[in-house]
C-alpha cells in the first residue's frame, strides 16, 4: 500500500504539473494562435500530450502492482472464520465481565460501578460498520439478544455519522436499521420494530416490498393485541437474509468471594517433597485451595525457558480440539490453539518434566503422562466449564491404556493484562494468571472416581496473550506414588 501511495503521488504530481503548464498557457487564449511557437505547442498538446495523459497505462500499472502484492499475502491474512471469532469473542467479553456494549465502543473496559478492568494506554473505539458487523453476527444465529444490543449502537454511531460515508464500509444505517427491526419483532417488541421499519423505509427504498408487508403485519398485530404473537404466523415477517454464522458461549456470573474461614488453613511454604532434585533449589508452594487440592508453584520456569517452549510449539499450533464420544472434534466451548511437545523436542522440556515428577511426586514417564500440550489463547480465548479427567470409559483418554487422568500439571508460560483466570466452578474461587508459575491439581479423588469440585473454566482472555503448558499424569504407574486410603470414600 505504502508502495502504491508513493507511486500514485507521483503520477499526480506530474498530472498536476501538466495541467498548471496547461493553464498558464491558456491564460492569454489570442497569443497562443499569434505567437506560431504557442501556436505550434498548443496543437502539439492537443494532438498528442493531452491523449498521452489521459489514456497512459501508469495508473492500471500501479492498481496490477498493489493487487499483486495483495495476492502475495492473501493466504495469511485473516478470513471470514477468523473474523467472525473475533465478533464472537467481543460478544463473550461483553457476557462474562459485564460489560455494556456502547462502553466497549467506546474502548472502555469497565462494569457499572466498579473500577476497570483494563485501562489500555491508547484507547481505540469500533465505528457503526464495525458494531454492525458483530451484531450481525449474532443476527445470523439468531441471538437476537446480542444483536439488538450491537445494532442499537450501530444505528446510533451511523445517525451521527449520516452522510459521510469511509471506502472501508460495508454496512449503512439502512442496513443496520434493516436488521435491528427485525431483531426486535423476533425478541417480541412489535412496535419498536414497526418505528424502526418506517425509519428504514424513509431513508432507504420507499418501495421495499418486504419491509412494506412486514410494516403491515407489524400493524395488524398491535391491534390484534401482544398477546396474539402466538397465535399470528409470524413467520410471514421475513427479515434481511443472513450470510455469516455460530455463535458465542457463556462462562456464568462471576462467582461469589470465598467465606474468611476457608482461607485460614492456606500457607506458602518451600517444599523439597523429599526429592534430590529440589535440594538445592526448593519449590515455592502456595496453598490454594485444600478441597478440591490446588496449589500453585510459584517461579517454575525461567523467562528463557517460556520462550523456549512457545518457540517450538508456534510452528505447530492447530485449533484446539475437544473429546466428544469416542472421537475429538473442534468446539466453540474451547477457542485457543494447541500442539503437542514430546520430550525429546528440546532439552527444555526433558528438564520440565523432570521439574514436574520432582514436584509431583508422580512418575510422567511415557505412558504414564501425555506429551506436553503448549496453548495460546488469544483474542476473547475461553474453555467454558469442563473436567480434565474422562467421565466416561470410551473417551478417547483411554486409549493410552494408561487409565484416566489423575492430575493436572498447568504452566502459564505468559503473562496477560486482564482476564484469563482458570476458574474452578463449585469451589467458588480462581487463579489469575502468574507468569511462570504451575498449578497443580488431583483429578481423581484417591478410590480412583473423578473429583467433582475439579470443575474449572479458563476465563476470556481480556487483553493480552496468554500461553499455557498441561502436562496430564494419568493413573498408572502411579499406585505406590499415590495409593488409594483406608476409607473407599476418600
Amino acid at each position: 500500500l505504502r508502495s502504491y501511495l508513493r507511486d500514485e503521488s507521483s503520477r499526480l504530481r506530474r498530472l498536476r504539473r501538466f495541467y498548471e503548464k496547461v493553464q498558464e498557457l491558456h491564460e492569454d487564449p489570442e497569443a497562443s494562435v499569434d505567437n506560431p511557437l504557442l501556436a505550434f505547442s498548443l496543437i502539439k498538446r492537443l494532438h498528442s500530450d493531452w491523449p498521452n495523459i489521459i489514456y497512459s497505462d501508469e495508473a492500471t500499472r500501479n492498481t496490477q502492482a498493489l493487487h499483486a502484492g495483495l495476492r502475495e499475502v492473501e493466504q495469511e491474512l485473516p478470513g471470514a472464520e477468523d473474523l467472525d471469532g473475533a465478533a464472537k469473542a467481543l460478544m463473550r467479553l461483553q457476557d462474562v465481565y459485564a460489560l455494556s456494549v456502547q462502553d466497549l465502543a467506546r474502548g472502555v473496559f469497565q462494569r457499572a460501578g466498579h473500577p476497570p478492568l483494563y485501562s489500555p494506554g491508547r484507547r481505540a473505539s469500533l465505528s457503526a460498520d464495525d458494531c454492525f458487523h458483530v451484531g450481525k453476527v449474532a443476527y445470523d444465529t439468531g441471538d437476537y439478544y446480542h444483536s439488538i444490543a450491537w445494532l442499537e449502537e450501530a444505528v446510533s454511531l451511523f445517525r451521527l455519522s449520516y452522510g459521510s460515508w469511509n471506502l472501508e464500509d460495508r454496512s449503512s444505517l439502512e442496513d443496520a436499521l434493516d436488521h435491528l427491526a427485525f431483531s426486535y419483532f423476533m425478541a417480541g417488541n412489535i412496535s419498536h420494530a414497526l418505528s424502526l421499519s418506517m425509519e428504514f423505509l424513509h431513508y432507504a427504498d420507499p418501495s421495499n416490498q418486504r419491509v412494506s408487508r412486514n410494516i403491515a403485519k407489524y400493524k395488524k398485530l398491535l391491534e390484534m393485541g401482544m398477546g396474539a404473537m402466538d397465535r399470528w404466523d409470524w413467520q410471514g415477517c421475513h427479515g434481511p437474509p443472513p450470510l455469516l454464522s455460530p455463535l458465542h458461549g457463556l462462562l456464568g456470573p462471576f462467582p461469589p468471594q470465598p467465606a474468611p474461614e476457608r482461607l485460614l488453613h492456606l500457607s506458602c511454604s518451600y517444599e523439597t517433597n523429599s526429592s534430590p532434585y529440589l535440594l538445592l533449589q526448593p519449590a515455592k508452594k502456595e496453598m490454594v485451595w485444600i478441597q478440591p487440592y490446588v496449589a500453585l508453584y510459584h517461579d517454575f520456569i525461567t523467562d528463557a525457558e517460556a520462550e523456549t517452549i512457545k518457540g517450538l510449539a508456534g510452528p505447530w499450533l492447530q485449533r484446539s480440539v475437544v473429546a466428544s464420544g469416542e472421537k475429538q472434534q473442534k468446539a466453540e466451548y474451547r477457542i485457543s490453539k494447541s500442539a503437542w511437545l514430546k520430550d525429546t523436542a528440546d532439552p527444555v522440556v526433558r528438564a520440565l518434566d523432570r521439574r514436574m515428577a520432582a514436584v509431583t511426586g508422580l512418575d510422567l514417564r511415557p505412558p504414564y503422562a501425555e506429551y506436553l500440550q503448549v496453548v495460546n489463547y488469544g483474542l476473547g480465548g475461553h474453555y467454558k466449564p469442563h473436567f480434565d479427567h474422562a467421565t466416561s470409559t470410551k473417551s478417547p483418554l483411554y486409549r493410552m491404556k494408561s487409565g484416566n487422568r489423575i492430575a493436572t500439571v498447568m504452566i502459564y508460560l505468559s503473562a496477560v493484562e486482564a482476564g484469563g483466570s482458570t476458574a474452578f466452578i463449585y469451589a467458588n474461587f480462581s487463579v489469575p494468571v502468574v507468569k511462570n508459575a504451575a498449578l497443580f491439581w488431583w483429578n481423581l479423588r484417591r478410590n480412583g472416581n473423578g473429583d467433582g469440585d475439579t470443575l474449572h473454566a479458563g476465563c476470556p482472555v481480556l487483553a493480552g496473550d496468554k500461553w499455557v503448558a498441561n502436562k496430564w499424569i494419568h493413573e498408572h504407574g502411579q499406585e505406590f506414588r499415590r495409593p488409594c486410603g483406608a476409607d473407599p470414600h476418600d
